[in-house]
C-alpha cells in the first residue's frame, strides 16, 4: 500500500531540529521532501559532538537521525537564479516549510504572499521561537532558551540542586511535532476547501500546550510549582526513584491495587496493615519510613531483576535503561522500531516512525539521508531545466 503522504511534495528550508524533525515525519510517510541547503549544508550536519567516518561528509549522527527519505539540493538564495528555481518548484509543491526568524523568507523574496500568488493551494509552514507577531517576534530561540522560558525547567530537577533541562532537545521536538500536526490539519482542510494557508507555529506556544495540566493548576488555583526530582506529578510517593541492590528502580505505583501488589511483591505485605501507610495522604506524611521499607527490600537484588519480578505482579516500574540498552530491547525488535540502513557512505541503524497503521502504509525508511546537494541535478531536471541550464547554474555557483 502507498504511504499516506505519497504524492505530497514539500519544499523544506528547515535546519537544526525544530524544522527537520517535523518534515521527517512526512518523509517517513511517503512525502517527497526536497531539502534546500546552502553549499555548506544544514548546520545540523556538523553539530553532533559524536563523530564517525561519515562526519567529514556532513553526515553527523544527529543529522542522520532525522533526515532519511529526503532529497537534497543546494541553492545560494542570495542569487536571483536560485530564487527563481524555488519559485518554479513551489508552483507544483504542496507545502513550503521553514524555520527561519520571521521576515527572513520575505527578504529572500520567497515569503508566503509571493509564493501563494504562484500557487493558491500552497500550505506554508513557518516554525519560529515566538511566532510571527508579538514583542518577541524577532528574538533568537534555541531549545535551551525555550526550556528555561516555558516553565519546563522550573518544574524539572531537584530543589537542593536547582532546575535542569531535559536530556534532549525537548522544545525543538515539541515544536516540530506540533508543526507536523498543524500541517496535517491544513492538508485536511485543503481537501475540503481547495485552498492553502499560512501555518504559524511558535515553539513557546507549542511547549506551553504540553504543560496544560500544570498551567491550569496555576491559573485555576494559584498553585506555585517547584522541582520534585523524580516524584510523579501526582505527588504520590510511590511514583519515584528508589535505590536497589544494583542500580535504581523507577516506580509508577498510582493505585491502591498497585500499592498492594508492590508491597506483596517485595515481601512486605505486613506494611499494608500499618496505619502510617493506610492511604495516600498518610503515605506522603510518612514518606521517609515507607522509602526505607521499600529500599531495604529492593536492596536484595538488582533493579533489572526487580523490574522483571514486579512487572509479572502488574506493578508499573522500570530500571533506568541507558540508550545503549533500550535499543536492544526485544520489544523494539518485535515492532521493527529500528531500521537498518545501507548507504554509499556506510551502514547504520536509525529510528523510523513512532506508530503503526494496521491496514498498511506505516512510515519507514526507504532512502538514506542525503549527502549535501546529492539530488540537485535530479530535482532541477524534474523541474524542467535543461542540461545546459543546470551546468550554467553550477558554473555560476547558484547550486
Amino acid at each position: 500500500m502507498n504511504k499516506p503522504f505519497a504524492g505530497i511534495r514539500i519544499i523544506d528550508f528547515t535546519r537544526y531540529v525544530a524544522g527537520p524533525f517535523g518534515t521527517y515525519q512526512f518523509a517517513l510517510l511517503g512525502a517527497d521532501v526536497i531539502k534546500i541547503e546552502p553549499k555548506a549544508g544544514d548546520d545540523m550536519r556538523r553539530s553532533s559532538p559524536v563523530k564517525w567516518e561519515g562526519s567529514t561528509q556532513g553526515l553527523g549522527p544527529s543529522f542522520l537521525g532525522i533526515n532519511s527519505n529526503k532529497r537534497s539540493i543546494t541553492l545560494d538564495l542570495a542569487k536571483p537564479q536560485a530564487v527563481a528555481i524555488v519559485k518554479r518548484l513551489a508552483e507544483s509543491a504542496d507545502i513550503v516549510w521553514e524555520n527561519f526568524r520571521p521576515g527572513v523568507m520575505d527578504r529572500f523574496g520567497l515569503g508566503y504572499d509571493t509564493l501563494r500568488a504562484l500557487n493558491p493551494r500552497l500550505i506554508y509552514c513557518a516554525v519560529s521561537g515566538f511566532g510571527q507577531n508579538g514583542p518577541e517576534r524577532g528574538t533568537a530561540a534555541f531549545d535551551g532558551k525555550l526550556q528555561a522560558m516555558s516553565g519546563i525547567m522550573s518544574i524539572t530537577g531537584h530543589e537542593d540542586k536547582g532546575p535542569t533541562r531535559a536530556g534532549f532537545a525537548l522544545c525543538d521536538t515539541i515544536g516540530a511535532m506540533t508543526a507536523a500536526f498543524a500541517v496535517s490539519t491544513a492538508l485536511f482542510q485543503r481537501s475540503q476547501t481547495g485552498q492553502g494557508q499560512f501555518v504559524d507555529v511558535a515553539m513557546l506556544d507549542a511547549s506551553l500546550s504540553f504543560l496544560s495540566g500544570q498551567i491550569a493548576e496555576y491559573t485555576v488555583t494559584g498553585h506555585i510549582h517547584r522541582q520534585f526530582g523524580n516524584l510523579s506529578s501526582t505527588g504520590k510517593v510511590t511514583g519515584n526513584r528508589f535505590k536497589a541492590g544494583e542500580g535504581d528502580l523507577m516506580l509508577a505505583v498510582m493505585t491502591e491495587k498497585q500499592f498492594a501488589a508492590l508491597m506483596r511483591g517485595i515481601g512486605r505485605a505486613d506494611a499494608l496493615d500499618d496505619p502510617r501507610f493506610a492511604d495516600w495522604p498518610t503515605r506522603a506524611q510518612n514518606e521517609p519510613a515507607l522509602r526505607a521499607i521499600i529500599e531495604e527490600a529492593l536492596g536484595s537484588d538488582s533493579a533489572k531483576n526487580w523490574e522483571k519480578q514486579l512487572t509479572k505482579a502488574d506493578v508499573p516500574c522500570a530500571a533506568i535503561w541507558a540508550i545503549s540498552e533500550i535499543v536492544h530491547h526485544p520489544q523494539l525488535a518485535h515492532r521493527d522500531v529500528l531500521q537498518d540502513v545501507s548507504a554509499s557512505y556506510g551502514d547504520f541503524t536509525l529510528i523510523g516512525s513512532g506508530f503503526r497503521l494496521a491496514e498498511g502504509g506505516t512510515g519507514g525508511i526507504n532512502r538514506p539521508p542525503p549527502l549535501i546537494g546529492e539530488h540537485t541535478e535530479e530535482i532541477l531536471r524534474e523541474a524542467g531545466y535543461s542540461d545546459a541550464e543546470i551546468a550554467a547554474f553550477e558554473d555560476e555557483r547558484v547550486t
